[in-house]
C-alpha cells in the first residue's frame, strides 16, 4: 500500500524553473554557510555571557550571521520570484517566510540596539540568542519542508498518485 500524497511543492514547471536558477545554487551556499557561522557565532556569544571575555569576537560574529541572514533573506527573495512568481510568501513557504521575517527582525533590533546603545552587552548576547534560536526553528522548517518535496516527488515518480 502507498503512502498518498497531498499536493506538491513545485509543479512541473517549477522544478525545472528551480532546477535551472542560479539562485537555487546560491541558495545551496548560503544555507550551510550561515548555518556554520550561527554556530560558531553561539559559542563565542555563550562563552561572553559566562565569562564576560570576548565581546568583540562575539558582537563581529553577530553582525556576519546578520550579514549573512540578509543575504540569503534577499538571494531567497529572488529564488521564490524566479520559481513561484513572487518575491515572498509564496504559498510553498508561506510560513517559512513568516518564521523568516521573525528572525529577520529580532536580529535588526539587534543592529539597533547595537548602534543604538539601548542595550547592554548582557542584552545585546540575550538577544542575539533567542534571534539565534527562531533561526533553528527556521531552518528545522524549511529543512522539513525540502524533505517533504523529495519525498512527495520521489513518489510522483514511482507512480503514486496526488
Amino acid at each position: 500500500m502507498g503512502r498518498t500524497i497531498t499536493k506538491p511543492l513545485y509543479t512541473p514547471e517549477q522544478r525545472r524553473i528551480r532546477d535551472s536558477s542560479r539562485w537555487t545554487l546560491v541558495q545551496g551556499i548560503l544555507a550551510p554557510v550561515q548555518l556554520v557561522i550561527c554556530l560558531i557565532s553561539a559559542v563565542l556569544v555563550v562563552r561572553f555571557l559566562m565569562t564576560g571575555e570576548g565581546y568583540v569576537a562575539a558582537t563581529v560574529s553577530v553582525l556576519l550571521k546578520t550579514l549573512a541572514l540578509y543575504a540569503i533573506m534577499v538571494t531567497g527573495a529572488i529564488w521564490e520570484k524566479e520559481v513561484f512568481g513572487q518575491y515572498l510568501l509564496a504559498e510553498a513557504f508561506f510560513w517559512e517566510d513568516v518564521v523568516s521575517f521573525a528572525v529577520i527582525a529580532l536580529h535588526t533590533l539587534y543592529l539597533a540596539a547595537l548602534f543604538g546603545g539601548f542595550m547592554t552587552p548582557e542584552q545585546l548576547m540575550i538577544l542575539a540568542l533567542v534571534a539565534y534560536a527562531i533561526y533553528v526553528i527556521n531552518a528545522v522548517q524549511f529543512v522539513w519542508k525540502l524533505r517533504l518535496a523529495r519525498l512527495s516527488a520521489d513518489a510522483n515518480e514511482e507512480g503514486v498518485t496526488a
